[in-house]
């Protein structure tokens, strides 16, 4: 039986309160959120519509956006909005159910951000 040396070290402090499992800081000092920054890319926002494994329902994914995790967020909400349908963020993508390339390459262009479409 293997001891418990991997699972990490302190949780919770009388003193402090709830520590980061990652920085070993009270979370009121936590500065690992902090530094997770920006992830890199070339700047061009790619979008694509995948059918692949989700039984020939199209989603539109779009990934590449030069933001952090709230920014993809926030960013992901305002094209669900925009395009009057569901979707998620997740591992730096944001999906949008249906096909909606052109309307979301459309709200993006109007942000700024330069689009490419990916894909045939």
């Amino acid at each position: 039986m293997k001891g418990f040396g991997g699972l990490g070290g302190l949780v919770y402090s009388t003193e402090a309160g709830r520590m980061c499992p990652a920085c070993r800081q009270p979370l009121a000092q936590c500065n690992c959120k902090q530094a997770a920054a920006v992830p890199q890319s070339d700047g061009t926002v790619r979008v694509r519509l995948e059918t692949k494994g989700r039984k020939g329902k199209g989603v539109t994914v779009v990934w590449g956006v030069p933001v952090d995790e709230a920014g993809l967020q926030k960013l992901g909400k305002q094209l669900k909005a925009a395009c009057g349908t569901g979707g998620t963020v997740k591992d730096g993508q944001i999906e949008v159910q249906g096909d909606h390339v052109t309307q979301v390459m459309e709200a993006l262009r109007k942000q700024g951000y330069p689009v490419k479409r990916a894909g045939g």
